[in-house]
């Protein structure tokens, strides 16, 4: 395998973790202030907080490591899309750091506070919908060379139905990995009142979760032929990850086995994360980007490998042994730990 094609994959890998355990953290604040206006708070709320307390942390590193590789292997991105995330990565920025304000004053009252529990939620939709706007942006119609420098064109992005898609995606997958994720949570501590309020959480979000996805294939098949051409030669990871689909939802549906629900919702996001990827290929800009004519040097290259391989190696193991420490501690997920 080409050292640009290890590289991407690495990045890749990192951004799918942050997929996953980024969806469980923003669809809990979302839950967790629907929960306080529907005065279901008592029922879930405490399942929601065990769950975010000993890792909301390390959520964001997946992130900070996509993002310091994808510059690392790939320099030119920073040129063009740093024009062209100015506005919605700074929303972004801003977003995030309303979000850690949460969670530093949680102890001091914050999540008695009305004003900010309704940040923390709605951030809870609003962070992955101005990030998704990077990948709308990868697909090409959005940035624009004129001579020697990048424009971005901000009303193409803000009025695009291929971009209102992905967003719309965006936010509903949030929801369903999150519910899907928090019903094992409660179904572990064996909290039948929040199992089934989040259980019908999992079940109500799945439907739209298909009918987003099937929304952005049309948008691309109109906004990127090419790419949507590239995909139909990777249809079979799509046909996986809705088989993996309607296994989960078969298991929620039917109250049994949450923990491989999730797994198989884990799978249904792997295959198509992967197969957008690898049907994305070797374009990382379209047109202007691809991942040989971005890379750095050879030498430096291997190195960027080893070393973020190496930290692939150290974040996983520590991400499990943080679940198996403090999240699936027989007390902890009943809520005894500390009494």
């Amino acid at each position: 395998m080409e050292l640009q094609l290890i590289g991407i994959t690495v990045l890749w890998i990192f951004l799918y973790g942050y997929l996953i355990t980024a969806s469980i953290d923003f669809g809990a604040g979302f839950f967790s202030y629907y929960g306080k206006v529907t005065k279901t708070d008592h029922l879930i709320n405490k399942i929601i907080s065990r769950y975010l307390s000993p890792v909301w942390e390390v959520t964001n590193v997946f992130f900070v490591f996509f993002f310091v590789g994808l510059i690392g292997f790939f320099p030119d991105t920073a040129y063009y899309f740093g024009t062209a995330l100015l506005i919605p990565g700074s929303i972004s920025l801003i977003l995030l750091a309303v979000r850690g304000s949460f969670y530093a004053f949680a102890n001091y009252g914050a999540k008695e506070n009305n004003i900010y529990s309704f940040l923390y939620g709605a951030t809870g939709l609003l962070i992955p919908a101005s990030l998704s706007t990077g990948l709308t942006i990868s697909e090409g119609g959005f940035v624009e060379e004129v001579g020697d420098q990048v424009v971005f064109k901000a009303g193409n992005l803000f009025t695009n139905f291929y971009s209102w898609s992905v967003v719309l995606l965006a936010v509903v997958s949030v929801l369903f990995i999150s519910a899907s994720f928090l019903a094992y949570y409660a179904d572990k501590a064996q909290d039948k009142q929040a199992l089934e309020v989040l259980r019908k959480f999992a079940m109500f979000w799945s439907a739209p979760t298909i009918f987003a996805s099937v929304l952005v294939f049309v948008a691309l098949q109109r906004h990127n032929p090419e790419h949507f051409a590239n995909i139909l030669n990777y249809a079979w990871m799509f046909i996986l990850s809705l088989i993996c689909f309607m296994a989960a939802t078969y298991f929620i549906f039917n109250r049994k086995r949450y923990g491989t629900a999730f797994i198989f919702v884990m799978l249904q996001f792997f295959f198509a994360f992967f197969g957008y990827g690898l049907s994305h290929l070797p374009y990382i800009l379209y047109p202007y980007i691809t991942i040989y004519s971005a890379s750095v040097n050879t030498t430096m290259g291997w190195a960027l490998v080893v070393v973020f391989i190496a930290g692939l190696f150290l974040l996983i193991p520590s991400l499990f042994l943080l679940m198996r420490l403090f999240l699936f501690d027989a007390d902890y997920v009943k809520g005894n730990k500390g009494k």
